[in-house]
C-alpha cells in the first residue's frame, strides 16, 4: 500500500456510510407498497426485497463538506492515485453508470476526463480496472458471498443498508411521504438522530414504491439546509442488462493483480490483529456518535514527499496529540503515534477518545 493510501481508506467509508445509523424497524409488510399508506417499517423492509432487481441507470454523487476542491493526481508525487482520487470524491461531483442483474452480477463505471474506472462482478469473479493506471485486479470471492461492491462511488442501496444494519434506539423516523426520483415513484423517510454528540443532522432515503430499490440517499449536517452528501439515480430503467456487460478481459498491456479469497472463511482467525495493516477498526461509542479507531501505524505520514506533506497541511490542522480534519459531516484525527480515529463527531470527541 502506498504511504498516501491511509487517507482514502479512512475518510471515504466514514463519510458515505460509517456515520449513518437508524433504529430497529419491525413488522415488515409482504405486499408492494405502491398505492398503499406504508409505515416507515414497511419502507425499510421493502429494501431487502430489491436484492434480485435487474436494472440499468445513471448515478450522480455530490459532496459539499467544506473541503477545498483539490486536483486529482500530481505528476508523480505521493498524491498520485488513491489519496488524490479519494479527496476528489469528497470535493467534486461525480457520475457513474450502474448495471445490475440480481445479487451476483453488477457493473459500475466511473468516467473521468480521459479515464475510466470499472468494477465488474460476475458470480465469484470480481474485476477492477483503472484505465489511467492501466491496472486491473481480479478477486475470487468465497462461494455464495453477498459482498456489496463499491468502486469510486456509493449507491443509495449501500447507504440504506448501513442505515438498516446500524440498529439503535437513538433515531426519530418520519412517516413516509411520496416523491419522484429518476421518473420512479418513491417513498421518502427521514432519519433524525436524537444524540447531540453527532455532526449528522438527518438522513433522507427515497425508496422505489414498486421494487423497494433505494433511489436516493441524502445526508445533511447539523444546522445546514443543503446536503453535505447526496447520491441518487438521475435515470433508471428496469430489466436485465446485456450479459456481455458482466464479462471482463484486461488489455494485454495491463498490470494484473490477483487475489483469491475463495477460502477466506478458513483464515478468519488470522485477521484483526493490531499489527495487521488490514486489521478491522475498533469502535467506541454507540449509534450516531460511534468512533472508529485504526491501530498505530495506520497513518504513517513520515515518508510523505513534499507534495504529500503540503496536502496534509492544507486539509488538516494541528490539535493536541496530532492533526485533524473536521468537515461539516465527519472528523478524522491522525495521532502522533500513527493511530487514526474517525466518526461523525467533533474533533474534540476524537481527541478525548484517543487518550
Amino acid at each position: 500500500m502506498k504511504k498516501s493510501a491511509w487517507l482514502p481508506a479512512v475518510i471515504a467509508p466514514v463519510v458515505v456510510a460509517g456515520a449513518i445509523a437508524a433504529p430497529a424497524l419491525a413488522n415488515a409488510a409482504d405486499t408492494p407498497l405502491a398505492g398503499s399508506h406504508p409505515t416507515a417499517a414497511d419502507v425499510i423492509a421493502s429494501v431487502a426485497k430489491s436484492s434480485d432487481a435487474q436494472y440499468s441507470g445513471k448515478l450522480s454523487q455530490t459532496s459539499d463538506l467544506g473541503l477545498p476542491e483539490l486536483p486529482t493526481g500530481s505528476g508523480g508525487s505521493s498524491l498520485e492515485g488513491n489519496a488524490s482520487d479519494a479527496l476528489s470524491m469528497l470535493t467534486q461531483s461525480h457520475t457513474a453508470r450502474v448495471y445490475v442483474d440480481g445479487a451476483s452480477k453488477q457493473r459500475i463505471q466511473v468516467t473521468q476526463q480521459l479515464a475510466e474506472q470499472d468494477l465488474v462482478r460476475n458470480g465469484s469473479d470480481v474485476w477492477t480496472w483503472d484505465s489511467k493506471q492501466r491496472e486491473a485486479t481480479h478477486v475470487t470471492l468465497p462461494k455464495d458471498t453477498a459482498t456489496s461492491l463499491e468502486h469510486g462511488t456509493t449507491t443509495p442501496a449501500d447507504i440504506a443498508k448501513q442505515a438498516i444494519d446500524a440498529i439503535t434506539p437513538s433515531t426519530s423516523v418520519s412517516k413516509p411521504t411520496s416523491t419522484t426520483v429518476a421518473g420512479q415513484r418513491a417513498w421518502q423517510i427521514v432519519l433524525t438522530p436524537k444524540s447531540s454528540d453527532t455532526l449528522v443532522g438527518r438522513v433522507e432515503l427515497a425508496v422505489d414504491q414498486q421494487t423497494g430499490l433505494p433511489l436516493r440517499a441524502t445526508v445533511l449536517a447539523k444546522g445546514q439546509s443543503d446536503p453535505a452528501f447526496q447520491v441518487g439515480y438521475t435515470s433508471l430503467s428496469y430489466g436485465a442488462p446485456a450479459s456481455r456487460l458482466f464479462d471482463f478481459t484486461p488489455p494485454s498491456d495491463a498490470k494484473v493483480t490477483t487475489k483469491d479469497l475463495s477460502d477466506a472463511e478458513h483464515h478468519a482467525g488470522h485477521r484483526g490483529h493490531a499489527g495487521d495493516r488490514g486489521a478491522a477498526p475498533t469502535t467506541t461509542g454507540t449509534g450516531w456518535a460511534t468512533i472508529a479507531e485504526l491501530p498505530a501505524g495506520s497513518a504513517d505520514t513520515s515518508s510523505l514527499d513534499a507534495d504529500g506533506s503540503a496536502l496534509l497541511g492544507q486539509v488538516t490542522k494541528a490539535v493536541d496529540g496530532g492533526r485533524a480534519i473536521q468537515t461539516s459531516l465527519v472528523s478524522v484525527y491522525l495521532t502522533d503515534d500513527g493511530r487514526v480515529l474517525a466518526g461523525a463527531v467533533p474533533v474534540s470527541s476524537l481527541v478525548a477518545a484517543a487518550k
